[in-house]
C-alpha cells in the first residue's frame, strides 16, 4: 500500500491553533462503519451514541514540559531541546570543576532528545537551560544520532532533581504545526482532566475534549470507564519516510494496563459490549496487551511498537473516538484500518467541507 493514498489537502486555516474558547465545546463527526452513513453532533452529546454496558476507555498519561530553552556555552547561541525519553539517571557528572565550585556532589540523567540547531551540537557540546520559573540545567551533548535526534546528559547545580526543574522551566511541547509559542493556559488546556501519569511528550488529543460534566453524563448513561496508560514518544508522531506503508516502523512506547481496566474491558467483551477507545494511544495500547495476552486484555505493563494500518485485524476496539490526524500520517492510517479506508478519507473530505477544525486542539470524530 502506498503512503500516497493518505494524502489529503487541507486549507491552512482549518489547523486550530487554539483550543476551543470553552473544553468541551468542539464538534463531533459520527461514522457509522457498518453504513457508512455521517451525522454531525458536538462532543457534549457524545452520551447519545453509546449504549448502557458499553466501556469507554481513556489514557490518562500527563505530559510534562518537555521543551527546554537555553544557551550554548560558551558562546550564546540559542538552543532549543525536546526532550523524548530518559535512557539512564544516576551517572556521575565529570565536570569535577564546576562540582567543585558549586560544593555539592552531583548525579545526572541521559536522555534522547531532539535539538536544534542541530549541526552545531556535536558531542562535547555544552548548552545551559533556564527559564522564570526558576532553576538551572545544564547538559553536554554525548553522541549525534539520526534526524536531529541526540543524546544528552542533564544534570542541575543546585540540588533539585531534573524533574523538578523541567517542571519549572520547561514549555509544553506544542506540536509544529500550532505555529506560536506556547502561553501560560496551554500547561492546562494541553492536558486532559484525567492525566494522572507523568511522562507523554504530547497529550493524547482525542482525550482534551473531556470535561467532569461529559463524563458525568457518560456515567448516568450507564457507560462504564476505564483507564489505562501509554506515554505518547515520539513515536506516536515521527513522519512516515518510505514510499510503502508496510515498510514504516514505529519507535516502543511504554503502556500500563492496571487490574481494573482489564477486568471491566474482559467483563464487556463478555457481555458483547462495545470497547470504546478514547484516541489512538489507547487504541495501540489495548490491541498490544491483546496480543501478549494471546487474545485478552490482562493486567500489565509493556512497551510497545505496534504499526496499525488497513488489514489489520482489531481484537479489543470496536469504537473510536479520535481527532483528524495529519495526511499520510500513521495516526490516519489507525483510523482508516479501524473505519475503512474510503469511509475515513470520505469522512475527512466530509469534515473539511464543514470547516472542522483539525488536528491536536481541533474537533473530534466517533466511529462505531
Amino acid at each position: 500500500m502506498n503512503v500516497r493514498e493518505f494524502f489529503f489537502d487541507l486549507p491552512s486555516d482549518l489547523i486550530a491553533q487554539d483550543p476551543p474558547a470553552v473544553r468541551g465545546a468542539s464538534r463531533l463527526l459520527h461514522l457509522d462503519r457498518r453504513t457508512g452513513l455521517r451525522s454531525h453532533s458536538t462532543i457534549d452529546r457524545l452520551a447519545d451514541f453509546l449504549d448502557p454496558g458499553d466501556v469507554l476507555v481513556l489514557n490518562n498519561t500527563r505530559v510534562f514540559p518537555a521543551r527546554l530553552l537555553g544557551r550554548r556555552e560558551p558562546t550564546g547561541g540559542t538552543v532549543e531541546c525536546l526532550l523524548v525519553s530518559r535512557v539512564s539517571t544516576d551517572e556521575a557528572v565529570s565536570d569535577t570543576a564546576n562540582l567543585v565550585a558549586s560544593g555539592f556532589s552531583r548525579t545526572s540523567e541521559v536522555w534522547q532528545a531532539l535539538m536544534h540547531p542541530g549541526q552545531k551540537l556535536a558531542p562535547g557540546a555544552r548548552v545551559v537551560f533556564e527559564g522564570s520559573g526558576g532553576g538551572v540545567i545544564h547538559g553536554e551533548v554525548l553522541e549525534r544520532h539520526f534526524h536531529g535526534r541526540r543524546s544528552i546528559r542533564l544534570w542541575t547545580d543546585d540540588g533539585r532533581s531534573i524533574q523538578d526543574v523541567v517542571d519549572a522551566i520547561g514549555h509544553v511541547p506544542l506540536p509544529p504545526y500550532i505555529k506560536r509559542d506556547d502561553r501560560a493556559d496551554d500547561r492546562e488546556r494541553y492536558q486532559t482532566v484525567f492525566a494522572r501519569q507523568r511522562g507523554s511528550i504530547a497529550a493524547p488529543t482525542a482525550g482534551l475534549h473531556f470535561t467532569p460534566g461529559i463524563l458525568d453524563s457518560l456515567k448516568a448513561r450507564g457507560v462504564r470507564i476505564a483507564e489505562v496508560t501509554l506515554h505518547v514518544g515520539y513515536g506516536t508522531f515521527q513522519p512516515v519516510r518510505v514510499e510503502r506503508v508496510e515498510d514504516h516502523r514505529l519507535e516502543a512506547e511504554h503502556y500500563d494496563v492496571p487490574a481494573p481496566a482489564a477486568e471491566t474491558i474482559e467483563a464487556a467483551r463478555a457481555e458483547r459490549r462495545r470497547v470504546v477507545a478514547v484516541g489512538t494511544t489507547t487504541t495501540r495500547t489495548l490491541e498490544a496487551a491483546a496480543l501478549a495476552g494471546g487474545g485478552r486484555v490482562t493486567a500489565g505493563a509493556g512497551a510497545t511498537d505496534l504499526f496499525i494500518y488497513p488489514a489489520f485485524q482489531f481484537q479489543v476496539v470496536t469504537g473510536l473516538l479520535t481527532n483528524f490526524h495529519l495526511p499520510a500520517s500513521s495516526l490516519i492510517m489507525l483510523v482508516a484500518a479501524f473505519g475503512g479506508k474510503e469511509a475515513v478519507m470520505d469522512a475527512y473530505a466530509d469534515a473539511i467541507a464543514a470547516r472542522y477544525r483539525f488536528y491536536s486542539y481541533g474537533d473530534a470524530m466517533l466511529i462505531t
